[in-house]
C-alpha cells in the first residue's frame, strides 16, 4: 500500500514468526455514526490503537466516483507495455512494473504513482491517456477530492477521540496547498500457472511494509489479496486475510501518525498476495504533510507515564531516510528518542 520502494530486509530486526490465519480481528466502522459522533471517534481510536486498521462502511464516497477511476485505470493498464512505459519511470512519480524502489524489492504488479495536485495530474495524464487526457485527470481529481474529504473526517474524529485541544490540527497537515499527498493505483495481474495449467504457489504482489505517511485510504475491486499482520492472541503475530469489499474503504495508520500520537496509534504492517486468477485493481490515497512540516508528538500524547518516544523530524527528512532503505525496514526505529536528552540510536543507525 505504500507509495515508495518489499522483501524482508537484512537491516531490520528479526521478523516475528508468522502463520496464515482465518479472517479475524478486522474492525468494521460505520461512518454514518448510528450511535453518535462521540462513539464513532471512540471506535476509531480503539481500532487504530489495537489494530492500526479498520474497514470503513457507509463512508459517503459516491460509487460512481470509484467506478470512474476504476474504468480509467483499467483502460491504462490494458494498453501495450511500450505505451505504458511512456508514463514512467517512477522517480518517484510515474509508471512502474515489478520493480519497487531502487533497493531490489520486486512484486507481481504494475502501478502508477501520482501527486494529488490537479495540475500535476493533468500534465501526467497527457502520457497516460493520449486520446483524451482530461478523461483520466478528471477521474483522478474527482476521486482524490472525495477520499481526501473522507481522510480529513477520520483525522478530525481521531483528534476528538484523542482529546486534542485542537481536534483539526492533524487534518490541517494534509489540506495545505503544498501537501505532499499521493495516489497510487496498482494492477496485480492473475497468477501464473505451472505445467499442465496448475496454479503456481502464491506470489508476493507487494511485500511486507508499513506506510510512511499520516493516513492511507485504500479501495480495491472484488479480488482478495490484502493481508495485515496482527496479534493472534497467543503471543505471536499472524497474517490475516482481509476479505475484499469493493464498496468499502480500508483505512490504516501511517508512520507519521504513529509518531504524532507518540506511539498510541499503530502503523500497521501489511502486504498483498497475487494468488488469484483474476486481476486485482486497487487505489490508495496517502495523506501526507508538506515536505517542510515538522513531525513531533502532540502535547496531549506526552505524559510522565508516556514520555516522548520519537525525536522531532520533518517529513522531508523522513522521506529521505525512507528512500535509503528497503520497504520492510522499521523506519521509525531510527527516530526513537534515547535517554532524557533525546537523539537517535547509534545502534539503529548502524543497521541502515
Amino acid at each position: 500500500m505504500v507509495a515508495s520502494s518489499a522483501a524482508p530486509a537484512s537491516s531490520s530486526a528479526a521478523a516475528p514468526a508468522c502463520r496464515d490465519m482465518a479472517p479475524a480481528g478486522i474492525p468494521t466502522i460505520d461512518m454514518s455514526a448510528p450511535a453518535g459522533r462521540a462513539e464513532l471517534s471512540r471506535q476509531m481510536v480503539e481500532a487504530f490503537a489495537e489494530r492500526g486498521f479498520f474497514k470503513a462502511v457507509n463512508h459517503g464516497v459516491p460509487p460512481r466516483v470509484s467506478a470512474r477511476l476504476d474504468a480509467a485505470s483499467a483502460a491504462f493498464f490494458a494498453r501495450p507495455a511500450e505505451e505504458k512505459q511512456q508514463a514512467g519511470p517512477p522517480d518517484p512519480l510515474g509508471y512502474g512494473s515489478r520493480s519497487i524502489g531502487s533497493h531490489g524489492d520486486v512484486g507481481e504488479l504494475e502501478y502508477l504513482i501520482l501527486h494529488t495536485d490537479p495540475d500535476v495530474v493533468a500534465r501526467k495524464a497527457r502520457a497516460i491517456d493520449r486520446d483524451d487526457p482530461s478523461r483520466f485527470s478528471e477521474a483522478v481529481n474527482e476521486y482524490v477530492q472525495a477520499v481526501r474529504h473522507l481522510a480529513c473526517q477520520i483525522l478530525d474524529l481521531l483528534g476528538e477521540g484523542l482529546g486534542l485541544r485542537d481536534p483539526a490540527s492533524i487534518s490541517r497537515l494534509v489540506t495545505t496547498t503544498d501537501s505532499d499527498s499521493l495516489v497510487r493505483i496498482n494492477n496485480y495481474p492473475p497468477s501464473a500457472t505451472g505445467d499442465g495449467g496448475v496454479k503456481a504457489a502464491s506470489a508476493v504482489g507487494f511485500g511486507e511494509h508499513s506506510d510512511p505517511q499520516i493516513l492511507s485510504v485504500l479501495r480495491a475491486n472484488d479480488v482478495d489479496g490484502l493481508q495485515v499482520l496482527l496479534p493472534d492472541g497467543r503471543g505471536e503475530d499472524a497474517w490475516v486475510q482481509v476479505p475484499a469489499d469493493p464498496a468499502a474503504f480500508f483505512i490504516n495508520v501511517g508512520d507519521l501518525l504513529q509518531a504524532l500520537t507518540n506511539g498510541k496509534l499503530v502503523s500497521i504492517r501489511h502486504r498483498v498476495m497475487a494468488s488469484t486468477s483474476k486481476p486485482r485493481l486497487s487505489a490508495i490515497y496517502f495523506a501526507a504533510p508538506a515536505l517542510h512540516e515538522s513531525i513531533s508528538a502532540l502535547p496531549e500524547t506526552v505524559t510522565a507515564d508516556a514520555p516522548r518516544r520519537y525525536r522531532p523530524f520533518t517529513w522531508a527528512e523522513y522521506k529521505k531516510t525512507m528512500y535509503t532503505l528497503r520497504l520492510s525496514h522499521n523506519r521509525l526505529d531510527l527516530f526513537k528518542v534515547v535517554g532524557e536528552g533525546g537523539g537517535d540510536s547509534g545502534e539503529d543507525k548502524s543497521r541502515i
